[in-house]
């Protein structure tokens, strides 16, 4: 067994709980001290600025009630990207059921990240290939994922796992260029 698929072995995706709390804001506070931007955590970093962890984890879940969201949001599921060694937070993905006109042109259905310090050691790649067969079980057939012109890393990931260019636009809410991927999907895996 070569190593990435090792690799693949020892990771998870988790659903958020209250456990998870130190090891969530330590995660983020990690964005924090690289001065990194923080993507796909489903509003994470803002809820611990502005509120709690645990009205975050509120969020969450009200995000997965399809019949009651808001007019303004759409359905998403936000897991954590976990370790099984070390129950460490590796990264996050947030993957939205449906599109708006704003995510369907700045940021489609997965966003994603990776902690800083576990960077280029694909687990982005890995990652984003757990959530696409995510995507696959709820029927989504085709995947938008964005990320900006300067992001080669990102380009990478997403192109690793079947991503074609789309289309380039000035994104106003990042203030540079964006690149909308779509990666065509066949169905349900096995």
């Amino acid at each position: 067994m070569n190593l990435n698929m090792n690799r693949v072995m020892d990771m998870k995706l988790v659903f958020p709980d209250a456990s998870y709390k130190e090891k969530a804001i330590d995660y983020i506070n990690e964005f924090y001290r690289c001065g990194s931007e923080i993507h796909g955590s489903g509003g994470l970093d803002r809820y611990l600025r502005e509120s709690t962890y645990e009205e975050w984890l509120r969020k969450v879940v009200r995000d997965m009630d399809i019949a009651n969201i808001p007019e303004n949001r759409v359905p998403a599921l936000t897991y954590f990207y976990v370790r099984r060694e070390d129950d460490s937070i590796i990264g996050m993905v947030n993957i939205r059921l449906a599109l708006n006109e704003f995510l369907r042109n700045e940021a489609g259905h997965i966003g994603y990240s990776v902690r800083p310090s576990q960077r280029r050691r694909h687990y982005a790649t890995q990652m984003l290939s757990q959530a696409l067969k995510v995507c696959d079980t709820i029927g989504i057939k085709e995947v938008l994922v964005s990320c900006g012109k300067d992001n080669e890393a990102s380009a990478g990931v997403i192109k690793n796992c079947g991503g074609i260019l789309k289309f380039e636009s000035y994104s106003e809410a990042d203030g540079g260029i964006l690149q909308m991927y779509v990666i065509q999907r066949r169905g349900e895996s096995k």
